[in-house]
């Protein structure tokens, strides 16, 4: 399927967010949409899906001209998306979910739809249990079964939003075989990525989209300066991190810790985080670093052991004890845990602060101009990018925390917003308390944390200092070795 967008625009109120996007994806080829966040990446690409409509602009499809108007009418064209954020049903099991909602092979018998769904993944090389209750799954996983579906789909054109978020390097490999694969069969596809080693590992061509424009078009082989330079208005800087201070108290203890949930659970877990600490927690996906984040945030209760913060145990206590402790923590899965879709930033605001409308909304007025949030106090969480969510969420940590725990908090974030992210949480929350953070990139704990927690099948098995960690040691213990 040959793909043209012609003039695309958008607008939202007196906001001109995309502003006449030409876009061409020949047919059988992979190919890149890269800009920094609110660059209209992910407007143009509901337009494109029928979840938004257009304020001008032509889409063709093999050189037809179509309407994308709903996502089924997208479907029905064979468009397909993987979004950052899983569009499934967590109380079903992952054959409901595979099953569920099919228009193309609408066969509703488990042992064929199984068979059908284990060959799937057995050309990418997944391994999900069609029985296993989804809301088990991390958000990798999901994502993997989102890409499932919509190869189970018989999509012609499909575009994948930042696709090798949580999972190993060996299934991004795999991933990235079978896409090569896919391509060659005579499938498109859109790769809609921050990852520019990834967009020079697999796409054939890209577009650089920035501030609702695009800046320019590359084909392979691609020069990453090149890319950055059209990015951004000026490239990113890469700040040292800062000298790490001696750790001060310790804020939270976790005592011979065990607790059920994600896929392996978490086994006699044995820590203590300090003040002044910046944690990474390293592991392939689901490996417990989740898991850990959510006993510490007294999200979920232990089976076993003790969750102690400022000497006070969390052990039947909610998060609302924590959070008066000083605690916070931010969920990677934002629409679903964090924020509220249909909320406005005032709404979050008044919600957060437990104040009157006025105040909320000078907060979100500040929030928009200290955290660079491309919106308005009157938009929609739901309607900012993912990036600006991420920002949204940031802006929300009381100024008080001295523990705060974020899950893959740089996810879908371009280099430079990544780097802001980081110093802002350095400035504001390392020295008076505690950073603790997972990521799927390890390049990304090694760069900032100060000390790093591997795990490895629901259990930590590395406790290193920055300065005893080797980057191929904390590999092989994630895999075991």
């Amino acid at each position: 399927m040959q793909i043209e967008l012609q003039q695309i625009h958008k607008h939202f109120g007196k906001a001109h967010v995309l502003k006449g996007i030409d876009l061409k994806v020949d047919a059988g080829s992979i190919h890149g949409l890269v800009g920094e966040n609110g660059a209209g990446k992910s407007t143009l690409m509901k337009i494109l899906t029928g979840y938004l409509s257009r304020s001008g602009g032509r889409i063709l499809l093999d050189g037809e001209e179509v309407e994308c108007e709903t996502p089924a009418a997208a479907a029905a064209l064979g468009i397909g998306m993987l979004y950052q954020e899983p569009q499934d049903f967590p109380p079903l099991t992952v054959l409901d979910n595979f099953i569920v909602g099919r228009d193309t092979h609408p066969d509703n018998h488990r042992g064929r739809q199984q068979a059908r769904l284990q060959n799937l993944a057995d050309q990418v090389h997944f391994n999900l249990d069609g029985e296993a209750q989804l809301e088990q799954l991390t958000v990798g996983e999901r994502q993997q079964l989102e890409f499932l579906r919509l190869l189970g789909r018989d999509a012609r054109l499909l575009i994948l939003d930042e696709p090798t978020t949580g999972i190993s390097d060996r299934q991004k490999e795999r991933l990235f075989a079978a896409l090569h694969q896919i391509r060659d069969q005579g499938r498109t596809i859109l790769l809609v990525s921050h990852k520019l080693e990834e967009v020079v590992a697999l796409c054939d061509r890209v577009t650089i989209l920035r501030h609702g424009e695009v800046s320019g078009e590359e084909s392979a082989p691609f020069h990453i300066p090149r890319l950055l330079a059209l990015m951004f208005d000026q490239s990113p800087a890469t700040d040292a991190k800062p000298q790490r201070r001696a750790p001060g108290d310790a804020l939270l203890w976790l005592r011979n810790l065990s607790a059920s949930g994600e896929r392996t659970g978490l086994h006699d877990c044995n820590c203590t985080i300090h003040q002044g600490e910046v944690v990474g927690l390293a592991g392939l996906s689901g490996s417990g670093q989740g898991l850990f984040l959510r006993l510490a945030a007294a999200l979920v209760q232990p089976t076993a052991g003790e969750v102690e913060f400022h000497g006070r145990s969390l052990n039947r206590r909610d998060h609302r004890t924590m959070r008066r402790l000083g605690g916070c923590f931010l969920p990677a899965n934002r629409l679903e845990e964090g924020l509220i879709a249909g909320f406005t930033l005032v709404d979050h605001f008044t919600l957060a602060l437990r104040c009157s409308r006025r105040e909320a909304r000078a907060a979100a007025e500040r929030a928009i101009d200290k955290f660079r949030i491309r919106g308005t106090p009157d938009s929609t969480a739901d309607s900012l990018s993912g990036g600006n969510q991420q920002r949204l969420l940031l802006s929300l940590i009381p100024t008080g925390a001295n523990m705060v725990l974020l899950e893959n908090p740089t996810r879908g974030l371009d280099v430079e917003s990544a780097g802001w992210v980081w110093r802002y949480l350095r400035k504001h929350y390392a020295g008076q308390g505690a950073i603790v953070f997972s990521s799927a990139e390890l390049d990304e704990i090694l760069a900032v944390a100060d000390r790093v927690l591997v795990f490895f099948d629901g259990r930590v098995v590395r406790d290193l200092p920055m300065d005893r960690v080797d980057y191929q040691d904390v590999a092989a213990a994630m895999t075991g070795n």
